[in-house]
């Protein structure tokens, strides 16, 4: 399996500790937990890139500008068809929906293929696993300052890489000039 990007928000070591201590109250028997240094929130899926490809969509995010926001965290789900089970807020604020248009046309500019479902967002706590049957308990504040690029590393674990970071910063623009 080649190696995949994707932009995400990728959570504090606080939050990250936080979301580790009650997933096993979340969980149901059996679930396959993702590694908690995997744990993020995916904002745009990129697939494999090559190098010129790569470089593109590192010139188009420097230039994505997003004020910073606050998520709430206070949900559990699950996804049958992908037998994943997750945590997401209820309430999606505006800031982070701008931001994800925003890589969104990011990843237009540069011309690479479009997800075609809705953005749902969310981060994954289990695969192989059946419906959370607990509440979420006390919402977790997750003070959101800045984006990340990330790619899968294939046969490893934790799975994920960070590779590039950016600041989240206010005067957002989807009015990015093409890519040449």
């Amino acid at each position: 399996m080649a190696e995949r990007w994707f932009f995400a928000l990728w959570p504090q070591p606080a939050l990250r500790r936080a979301l580790l201590g009650r997933m096993p109250g979340w969980l149901p028997p059996g679930a396959r937990s993702a590694h908690g240094e995997d744990l993020h929130l995916t904002l745009v899926f990129l697939g494999a890139l090559t190098p010129p490809q790569l470089d593109a969509v590192g010139a188009a995010a420097q230039r994505v500008a997003a004020p910073p926001f606050e998520l709430v965290l206070d949900r559990l789900g699950y996804f049958a068809r992908a037998g994943a089970a997750w945590c997401a807020p209820q309430r999606v604020p505006e800031s982070l929906l701008a931001l994800q248009l925003a890589l969104v046309e990011a990843q237009r500019v540069c011309g690479l293929t479009q997800e075609l479902r809705p953005y749902r967002p969310h981060l994954t706590l289990a695969r192989r696993s059946r419906a959370p049957s607990a509440s979420f308990g006390a919402p977790l504040r997750w003070p959101v300052r800045e984006f990340v690029l990330a790619r899968s590393v294939p046969g490893c674990v934790p799975r994920y890489r960070v590779e590039r970071r950016w600041p989240l910063r206010p005067g957002y623009d989807v009015s990015m000039p093409p890519m040449r």
